[in-house]
């Protein structure tokens, strides 16, 4: 196998030579530049599998590089060199189209994780591969414009910001910039910052040592540490409390973590990936969000854009909805009729895509036959999904009064409470059970995963 080959670009002799020694002692071959026109000239004559350039150099300055690299030899990702704290120009840089960053003065072993974890990308620059059932489907041309990006994107360690309405795909195209990038063989951690009570926040996301407060048994790795290597996702990343912002922003600066009841620093490797369906610059004007936390996660923004933008695609997206139900319920693929078709293409959807996967999942239990009509979908009863879909367990009794404030989460507990009784009177014999409570067993398989009873 051949070596790889490795282009340092830096006018300064002790750091050429510091980053040559390094390399070679790697295993691979370099090339040396001093200067924006030389480099351009190696560029063009021969082939290179990494790029490593100063941002300040005599003829001009890194950006340049970046530039001419993402223009015409765009399977070639770069690494810039940057003054310890200048901030604004590695950002600048990774906006760009820089693959990472590392500080003067180097660190040799952030350096090595820069450059081995930069040699992992593929070769691949125009199409999404997809993982298991994690698709971007559509034909529209928002949908193509979203892959171009993701493809781009998934070949950068920059972080980004997700932005788009609840239910349109954020942790999908998360999913699929993971799995496009360099990390794909490591962890994938995806976190409901809305979902954690602010008395764990620290804990889950930095984890605690035995005995650092009551109730901590042992030793316990949080969520970056559970990363390391791969992607952390932060959705919904406007719930987090101010508190939380501050020990986020400074995880992120550092690379490190410091576990509660801990003095020592963990260094961390993960990248970072946030979505939240509020709009964050109005929540940093508010004051509910930190400014330079936002600058720091929204170094590059990626907007989802919401179903009523693509409505040509829902026929696609209902078939696939279908099929995978279909699969996983062992039954025969359902038809939607064309009077069931016009109506899905003439519904606003304001949950989007989750609100038409929920949509067709009822419907497909409560079709009779083979085929789904237009009544089975009852659109025109359906609300709006809801900004979140985190449920609490606030009725805990029968009295009719606990229903004031939320009806259907008080019907809802009823219904599982009744659902539970139907099961343990028959043993957990499902088609029993759903005779006694007068429903089809489609239908109570239904209202076990949505209720999320445990079969």
């Amino acid at each position: 196998m051949s070596k790889k080959r490795i282009l340092i670009i830096d006018d300064e002799p002790d750091i050429l030579e510091l980053l040559d020694i390094t390399i070679s002692r790697m295993g691979m071959e370099t090339e040396c530049a001093e200067n924006v026109n030389d480099a351009l000239t190696l560029l063009k004559n021969q082939n290179f599998d990494l790029c490593l350039t100063d941002m300040n150099l005599p003829d001009g300055d890194g950006l340049q590089i970046i530039n001419e690299i993402q223009k015409n030899y765009s399977s070639v990702p770069v690494g810039m060199i940057t003054a310890y704290g200048n901030t604004d120009i590695a950002i600048a840089a990774l906006k760009a189209g820089a693959f990472d960053f590392v500080n003067k003065p180097i660190e040799i072993d952030r350096l090595r994780t820069l450059i081995d974890t930069a040699l992992k990308l593929g070769k691949n620059t125009t199409q999404v591969e997809y993982s298991g059932q994690v698709q971007l489907l559509g034909q529209t041309a928002v949908i193509d414009e979203l892959r171009k990006k993701v493809i781009k994107l998934s070949r950068s360690q920059a972080p980004v910001y997700i932005s788009g309405e609840s239910g349109s795909g954020k942790e999908v195209v998360a999913r699929l910039i993971h799995a496009n990038g360099p990390r794909a063989s490591r962890p994938f951690i995806p976190v409901n910052c809305g979902a954690i009570p602010s008395e764990l926040m620290e804990s889950e996301f930095f984890g605690h040592v035995k005995g650092s407060f009551t109730g901590a048994m042992e030793n316990k790795h949080g969520l970056f540490e559970a990363a390391h290597g791969g992607t952390l996702f932060l959705d919904e990343v406007a719930d987090l409390p101010l508190p939380m912002q501050v020990k986020l922003l400074r995880a992120i600066q550092e690379k490190a973590i410091r576990r509660v009841g801990s003095n020592d620093e963990v260094a961390i490797d993960v990248r970072i990936l946030s979505a939240t369906h509020k709009e964050l610059a109005i929540e940093v004007e508010s004051g509910r969000f930190r400014s330079d936390l936002f600058y720091r996660i929204n170094v590059i923004e990626l907007k989802v854009p919401p179903l009523r933008e693509r409505m040509e695609d829902i026929p696609l997206l209902a078939e696939f909805a279908l099929e995978k139900l279909a699969a996983e319920w062992q039954m025969k693929k359902p038809v939607l009729t064309d009077g069931a078709i016009k109506a899905l293409n003439n519904y606003p959807f304001p949950g989007n895509v989750r609100e038409l996967e929920n949509t067709l999942e009822r419907a497909y239990t409560l079709c009779e036959g083979d085929s789904i009509s237009q009544d089975d979908l009852q659109l025109s009863s359906q609300k709006p999904m809801p900004d979140n879909d985190q449920s609490t367990d606030l009725y805990q009794t029968r009295a009719p009064e606990e229903a004031f404030g939320s009806l259907e989460k008080f019907l809802e507990l009823m219904e599982t409470r009744s659902i539970k009784l139907a099961l343990e009177k028959t043993r957990w014999n499902k088609t029993a059970a759903a005779e006694l409570l007068g429903m089809t067993f489609r239908q109570l398989r239904y209202r076990l995963k949505k209720l999320n009873i445990d079969e």
